[in-house]
């Protein structure tokens, strides 16, 4: 970039109208240091010193960029000087136009030491920067020099002045407590007789002392005197009118208290608004939470203690009819899969160990015989299951397969002689693992084993198989064990299943999507074993979206916990003055501000998702498309939302400090029993790989649909916003009206999916076409395809957020959501800015601009951060915790 190697070092072709660049070699090299932003005055001070260092024969050695540096090296050129700049970051690029030779570091600020460590003589015009006055403190005398500050040479001269002052800031020789005790003592019995003005600064404070301790006139009592002790007092950063009172041991002035926060919006109108729909139903169930403690988390109770009052919370459910919201009206429900989510959801305030269990009974349990059973099913087993009169299991997970359900080897063989199936663990890693209800109260399971007709296997079907008798006793063939105490809800009784060639009855096949006919005869509606798999793990989606609903609950509960005690809680405060509340800083608006922000817009993506899996499974007709866009969405608001908790309770109990962890304000707990979220229902890294598979398949769908025109245009579309976004106005633009506007962030968003799809299929397809095997080409690409997903689930969340500020059905709402979705969406942008940068998306500059603008947002959101939580409307009965209750916390 303009650069020539002439000998010495690598040169800069020279400015225009210079035609040489003197060599450097065995010349002094003079540092002139200074601001990058320096006003009119002092770069015109900083010219006549390059200027002067070039006429004497040295080499002038600067930053490299503007302000006193541009200008040194301007004058040094004028001169036919020589210059060199030690740049902060990696491109020569960077250097004012007249640096001869351009030096990148990569090293930031820290080129500064590199700066003054080099040089045989310092000058530093005006302040410098802070940190180079502070690197060279330590340097010999004679090499330092100090202009246009007041600071001048002649304070370096061993005179008596400069000794007493140099034996006083001696670092390893620090005056004596006493002799500072001493300087305050005089300084504070002189302070009364100094007029209120010169009270203020260190710089009117020391001339007054100069004054009463000696002649009235003296070099102190000049303006010049007066304006290098100011520049002098700015360069030391010290908060001048704080340091001049703490010296005279003078109180601070009162500052009348800050008022009362105080909400911008109608709590009530954003609580109903957030409630809908079904939100009668959800009071109901809050209701029910608030007056029966069987249903709130236990402080201390044993682990068999636990499991038998979930029970009892269970049949309190049973009764009520919630748990059979999704079933048929004709069978003793409702036939409403959207409120018997929402039901699901507003359990999850309380004991997670009910709702689990909960989940694995009328959820996976009922929900696998509603989805993949006939009528002749439903009619046998749902009435039973909506009573709990037979508490069932989801048999899927083996011990050595884990997520990989297709390969489970447990065995259903089907006996043409007894028209019946055989099931049977064929070794010790086949047994079903973790299997809720198992331990101690199921009796029936839903089990997940091969299917082999006359020994040919037809992949994994599901079957009912009885577990225990009305006793409670395993039946014969049935081996039950306790997985045993957990690190959390350990009032659900997971075990281990095992079977011994246990033999049940034709009907026990759940034979929606596979039959076995009476003369032995295999018949299946779906083609394929592959397709047929997959069309029976749609029984897990009602469960993803589930998890994906308990998880916003649960960071709702961590959240009103933490932002009320961030408001009531006091540490610190300016000198003088009281403590302030723990939002006031930033530092804790950034740890809770963001996570409230992604907490509502995944409230709103998963109401969105609910209402629309619900409408899918009343359709008469359902169109495949909506299908499989739930099933990826599920998937990826499930592991989102999850990881979203468990990182948002661990930054609540930060927050609260010691508080946080003591069991009655239930952090512990609810990490514990929330972790697990982030692995069942299918673990979160291996569902965004079935999201970017999705994504890939729908992406080449399309690409496969369009005709040769169709391509042009899709492609000259993608070229077009590439072009808009990518103009260098735009991806610099930092003003806060740009950088607030919703359309901006969305547009971001947007970007980063399409981007990372596009280059997620040229580079499978690359590896495809050299002739990488399929399944190690997507190994390679892994890391890729999980960003992918979290980027599309992110998408997802701010469109399903601005969607619910447009919908509030009131100014003051829309305006309050919108602040925080705009605070949300600039954290995202903020945490992938590296993504942003190499894909030249933003400029540094617009970088910074966002932190900053981050920053201005938390504090503005801080205000209603209190109201936003309240509009989450957990009563005290259920919350349950001291820290974080809406009365007094006493």
């Amino acid at each position: 970039g303009g650069a020539a190697y002439t000998g010495d070092a690598w040169h800069r072709s020279p400015a225009p109208g210079l035609t040489t660049v003197p060599r450097m070699r065995d010349r002094v090299h003079v540092a002139v240091i200074g601001g990058g932003r320096a006003p009119q005055d002092v770069r015109a001070l900083a010219e006549g010193v390059g200027a002067e260092v070039a006429r004497r024969g040295a080499v002038v050695v600067c930053g490299g960029l503007g302000g006193v540096m541009e200008a040194a090296c301007r004058g040094a050129k004028r001169e036919g000087g020589a210059t060199v700049g030690i740049l902060p970051g990696a491109q020569r690029s960077e250097a004012n136009r007249w640096v001869d030779v351009a030096v990148p570091t990569g090293l930031g600020e820290g080129r500064n030491l590199v700066i003054v460590r080099t040089a045989d003589a310092v000058i530093a015009v005006s302040q410098g920067t802070r940190d180079d006055i502070l690197r060279v403190s330590d340097a010999r005398p004679e090499r330092v020099h100090v202009i246009h500050n007041g600071i001048d040479t002649a304070l370096y001269h061993a005179t008596e002045a400069r000794d007493a002052l140099d034996a006083w800031l001696r670092p390893d020789a620090p005056p004596s407590p006493s002799s500072l005790q001493a300087l305050r003592d005089r300084l504070r019995g002189l302070g009364g007789g100094i007029a209120g003005d010169s009270r203020r600064s260190l710089a009117g404070l020391g001339i007054e002392l100069a004054r009463l301790e000696g002649p009235d006139e003296g070099p102190w009592s000049t303006p010049e005197a007066r304006r290098a002790l100011e520049e002098m007092e700015a360069a030391l950063a010290v908060p001048a009118d704080e340091a001049a009172r703490s010296l005279l041991g003078e109180p601070a002035p009162d500052v009348a208290p800050a008022p009362a926060l105080r909400p911008s919006f109608d709590v009530a109108a954003l609580a109903g608004f957030l409630d809908e729909p079904h939100a009668e139903l959800r009071a109901e169930v809050m209701g029910l939470l608030a007056s029966d403690p069987r249903l709130r988390p236990p402080v201390e109770l044993d682990r068999a203690a636990h499991r038998e009052r979930v029970l009892e919370a269970l049949l309190v459910i049973a009764g009520r009819g919630w748990g059979s919201l999704a079933y048929p009206e004709d069978l003793g429900g409702e036939g409403a899969p959207g409120r018997a989510i929402a039901a699901f959801e507003t359990l999850a305030f309380g004991d997670l160990s009910v709702l689990v269990k909960h989940g694995v009974h009328f959820g996976l349990f009922g929900g696998s015989v509603l989805q993949l059973g006939t009528r002749r099913h439903h009619e046998r087993w749902l009435p039973a299951v909506a009573s709990l009169e037979a508490p069932g299991c989801y048999a899927m997970t083996e011990v050595d397969h884990g997520s990989n359900v297709r390969d489970v080897e447990t065995t259903a063989e089907y006996d043409a002689d007894a028209e019946g199936f055989v099931l049977h663990t064929p070794h010790p890693g086949a047994r079903k693992d973790w299997i809720g209800n198992a331990a101690l109260h199921g009796k029936v399971a839903t089990v997940f084993a091969r299917l082999r007709v006359a020994g040919e296997d037809h992949g994994v079907h599901a079957f009912v198989v009885p577990l225990r008798d009305q006793d409670g006793a395993p039946l014969p063939g049935v081996t039950l064990e306790d997985r045993g105490p957990k690190e959390g809800l350990n009032g659900v009784d997971n075990g281990l299943i095992g079977f011994d060639r246990v033999s049940v009855d034709r009907d026990a096949l759940l034979d929606r999507f596979g039959s076995v006919t009476e003369d032995g005869r295999y018949t299946s509606p779906i083609p394929g074993a592959g397709r047929r798999f997959f069309t029976m793990l749609g029984t897990l989606v009602a469960g993803r979206i589930s998890i994906a609903a308990a998880s916003v609950s649960a960071a709702k509960t961590g959240l009103t916990i933490a932002v009320r005690h961030g408001e009531r809680r006091r540490q610190f405060g300016p000198s003088g003055e009281g403590e302030v509340p723990l939002l006031h800083y930033l530092t804790h608006q950034r740890l809770l501000l963001p996570r409230l922000g992604a907490t509502y817009g995944l409230h709103f993506a998963v109401r969105h998702l609910v209402a629309a899996y619900d409408a899918v499974q009343t359709s008469a007709e359902p169109e495949e498309a909506a299908r499989r866009e739930i099933e990826v969405d599920a998937a990826g608001l499930k592991t989102f939302a999850s990881w979203h908790c468990v990182d948002t309770l661990q930054a609540c109990r930060e927050a609260c400090g010691g508080v946080g962890y003591l069991a009655a304000n239930r952090f512990g707990a609810l990490k514990a029993d929330t972790d697990v979220f982030t692995t069942f229902e299918g673990a979160n890294t291996v569902l965004l790989q079935l999201v970017s598979k999705g994504l890939l398949s729908a992406y080449r769908d399309d690409m496969g649909d369009l005709r040769l025109w169709g391509v042009v245009r899709y492609l000259a579309e993608r070229a077009e916003t590439r072009l808009t976004e990518l103009n260098p106005v735009v991806t610099r633009r930092t003003d806060p009206e740009h950088l607030d506007d919703s359309e901006v962030h969305l547009a971001a968003f947007r970007y980063r999916e399409e981007r990372l799809l596009s280059s997620a299929a040229r580079r499978l397809k690359s590896l495809l076409d050299d002739g990488v095997d399929s399944f190690e080409a997507m190994n390679h690409v892994q890391d890729h395809l999980v960003t992918l997903a979290l980027a599309h689930v992110e998408r997802v969340v701010l469109e399903r957020f601005q969607e619910g500020v447009a919908r509030a059905p009131a100014p003051g709402l829309s305006e309050v959501l919108g602040d925080l979705c705009g605070l949300w969406a600039l954290s995202r942008l903020e945490a992938h800015a590296g993504w942003y940068l190499e894909a030249g998306y933003v400029e540094p500059t617009k970088s910074r601009a966002i932190r900053a603008r981050l920053n201005a947002r938390c504090g503005e959101v801080r205000e209603q951060a209190r109201f936003l939580v309240d509009a989450f409307a957990i009563p005290d009965a259920v919350l349950e915790a001291p820290a974080g209750i809406a009365g007094d916390p006493a």
